[in-house]
């Protein structure tokens, strides 16, 4: 990469620089320690999050250094948002948090060691240097550094004030917490550039101001878009709520449907920000998902890519299979009964207590049917499904050979409808 600005502004990566002639002539003249925070404020990132690994990413593709905060102390605190105080968390769980959000990023950033030119990431928590500091340390050694009026400023500080809800004392300090990571960062590490979304430009241009006044240094910040969705919703919220990173929360086949299921105009529009593909692969399935919106060119790769990254190759392997079993392409027994269950739970399913009704019962619990004559007029047709098998009578109870591992039945209606049947308590 001869020009790492020119890849993130390609990609539609950058929203906001401080002196982007100076940074770049920083970036070619030796390798940078850079850094990106991320406050514990559940216990797994999310899919917006992802647009800060592919900063974080391209940088250390480039040869630079990558540092990774996690904050500790911060999301003790909690940014301000523009509606509401936030719910101050237990320490214990955001301790928790902490070493969750820890052990997420290392598949974006950890490298072998014989990765050549490759820097493999420092970890950091800002409790570290956070906690020690007395009342007095933080009022005279920072607090003098920072003047009222401009705090005020920031978007979200402005727009609680002038509400109902206003803004405590805790929470209009959290930019003094922040901008003194950045300081540490640089004195501890030689850290010369901050990343963050655009919503973070006042809490990194408050870094910069500190380092200059204490270390009397000149540093850097870059800041990427916010992703939206084209229908105003908000980016990486799906049907079933949040699109987590974490398996526990987002199943693997959730995470690739999220993807596969994008609005075409949202699918082009977040290729090139995802996708470390060539700019002219990247280009060619932009142009084929316009030109044939139908092979959903642009989701796939998406979600190919993504899933592989977040989740590695073997649950990329089961998710795909699970789409492909679901809709009569591949056999089910192929599938765990995990990948199975969890791809039944997110087309949508019913449990079944007791004695197993009919097909045709089935059909309309489920709701592939919106009644039973509806549903035995389906199978008459030969539109019913059971485990990828053509149902020929609606009155017939699936045996014990058709329930599948982890208890379950796949019903379909035609080619697309599918909703799984999970097996309850046996009756007393």
């Amino acid at each position: 990469m001869t020009d790492v600005i020119d890849e993130l502004h390609r990609r539609g990566l950058i929203a906001q620089t401080t002196d982007e002639d100076a940074l770049r002539a920083h970036l070619a003249a030796a390798p940078v320690t850079y850094y990106c925070g991320f406050d514990p404020t559940a216990p797994s990132l999310h899919v917006g999050h992802l647009v800060q690994f592919m900063v974080l990413r391209a940088l250390q593709r480039g040869g630079h250094q990558p540092i990774v905060l996690v904050g500790g102390a911060t999301g003790l605190i909690g940014d301000p948002r523009p509606t509401a105080e936030r719910q101050l968390n237990e320490r214990a769980t955001v301790a928790q948090w902490v070493d969750s959000i820890r052990r997420q990023v290392a598949p974006f950033l950890d490298v072998p060691a014989d990765r050549d030119g490759l820097r493999a990431p420092i970890y950091v928590d800002n409790l570290s240097w956070t906690e020690p500091l007395s009342a007095i340390d933080f009022l005279r050694d920072l607090g003098k550094h920072f003047r009222v009026g401009r705090m005020l400023a920031k978007e979200a500080v402005s727009a609680r004030l002038n509400s109902e809800a206003g803004i405590s004392y805790t929470e209009f300090s959290y930019q003094i917490l922040q901008a003194n990571d950045y300081r540490e960062l640089f004195r501890r590490h030689g850290c010369t550039l901050q990343s963050g979304g655009s919503d973070q430009w006042g809490n990194l241009t408050a870094g910069i101001d500190l380092v200059r006044r204490t270390e009397g240094a000149a540093v850097h910040a870059l800041s990427t878009q916010l992703v939206t969705k084209s229908d105003g919703q908000k980016f990486g919220k799906s049907e079933g709520g949040t699109v987590w990173l974490d398996p526990a929360l987002t199943s693997p086949y959730a995470f690739f449907q999220f993807w596969l299921n994008a609005d075409d105009a949202d699918a082009r529009t977040w290729l090139p920000l995802f996708s470390e593909r060539p700019a002219e692969e990247v280009a060619a399935l932009v142009a084929e998902s316009e030109q044939r919106p139908a092979s959903r060119a642009a989701q796939r790769a998406l979600a190919e890519e993504l899933t592989l990254l977040v989740h590695g190759p073997d649950e990329l392997r089961q998710a795909e299979a699970a789409g492909r079993a679901l809709f009569g392409r591949e056999e089910l027994s192929a599938l765990g009964p995990e990948t199975l269950g969890a791809a039944l739970r997110e087309a949508g399913s019913v449990t079944v207590d007791g004695d197993v009704p009919t097909v045709g019962v089935l059909l309309q619990l489920t709701g592939l049917a919106a009644s039973l004559s509806e549903a035995r007029r389906t199978v008459k047709e030969g539109g019913a499904y059971l485990n990828n098998e053509r149902v020929t009578d609606a009155e017939a109870v699936p045996g014990e050979d058709a329930w599948l591992p982890g208890g379950w039945l796949v019903l379909r209606r035609g080619k697309r409808a599918v909703a799984g049947v999970q097996r309850g308590p046996a009756a007393p």
